[in-house]
């Protein structure tokens, strides 16, 4: 244990052990995890069923996101964008950040199996044993198709919102899944372009880095297309309305130009990042007012 994580202040201590399960990504999680409740349920899920789902889904991911800054130690003080996270600054050790993952992750599997159903649990569970074992300690180091197949995690809530309200999965769920799974590469290629020289030092195989800037920029664009083409068959799989018809295409318009303009304007990158997380807020708060209308 180093003489700073020693000596650093309780209140420090906890500041960085909620760092460690990086709370501005949970929230981006649980963004498609009540649109689905909502499709699910075809209106109102419950106040009550919303919450559980909800704690549950943050348990799992503040699980798995503590375990991967324990895998990710040595490349984080290598990168610029990763140099201030609790490993690299000294502010935690590795025994209990990894107690503190494997707790959380297992009272996630726990609680959704106790308050909304076992197929939940077991769902989340799932993306936490996907993102840990299959993306952070195989693909991110091995594979250029790290983000895309890595993205499965980040769909799962999608999964498990469904399966919280019919305790079963049907297509318009894995729709769900493949709009966030083919959200996922455009949203963070567009972040690995501002960091190529992170990825690079690193040796972290992200696509920009290994194909360079051009064949990124050109798969961020065909990723958006399917993207989009994807939101689309939410339409006729779930019987959405008008609104959601609306918001998909307005929103789909805007990701596609955006992805077009950046092969031209790189330096766009992170603008481009940005529009991306709003993008996927907006079709999510479409899907649940669709719904309420309905």
């Amino acid at each position: 244990m180093s003489t700073a994580a020693v000596a650093a202040p309780s209140s420090s201590r906890l500041r960085a052990y909620v760092e460690l399960t990086k709370p501005r990504i949970i929230e981006l999680l649980l963004v498609t995890t009540v649109p689905a409740m909502f499709l699910a349920a075809d209106g109102w899920p419950g106040g009550w069923l919303i919450i559980a789902t909800l704690i549950g889904g943050t348990l799992s991911a503040a699980g798995a996101n503590s375990i991967n800054n324990v895998v990710d130690r040595d490349i984080d003080q290598i990168m610029q964008r990763t140099s201030k996270r609790p490993f690299p600054t000294e502010r935690v050790t590795v025994k209990p950040a990894l107690a503190l993952g494997i707790t959380l992750g297992v009272a996630g599997l726990v609680w959704l199996w106790l308050t909304v159903n076992l197929l939940a649990g077991l769902l989340s569970t799932a993306g936490l044993l996907f993102y840990v074992f299959v993306y952070t300690l195989y693909l991110k180091r091995s594979s250029t198709q790290n983000i895309v197949i890595g993205g499965a995690a980040g769909a799962v809530p999608a999964l498990v919102g469904w399966a919280a309200v019919t305790d079963s999965l049907s297509l318009p769920a894995w729709i769900l899944f493949a709009i966030v799974f083919f959200w996922t590469p455009p949203h963070f290629w567009a972040l690995s372009l501002k960091y190529k020289d992170d990825y690079a030092a690193a040796g972290v195989p992200m696509l920009p880095v290994v194909a360079g800037e051009a064949f990124t920029l050109l798969h961020i664009f065909l990723y958006s297309v399917l993207l989009v083409a994807v939101t689309f068959l939410l339409f006729p799989a779930a019987g959405m309305g008008l609104i959601y018809l609306i918001t998909a295409a307005v929103l789909g318009i805007a990701f596609v130009a955006g992805a077009a303009r950046l092969r031209t304007r790189p330096h766009l990158a992170m603008k481009f990042f940005g529009y991306s997380n709003l993008y996927l807020v907006g079709l999510s708060v479409g899907i649940i007012v669709d719904r309420l209308v309905a």
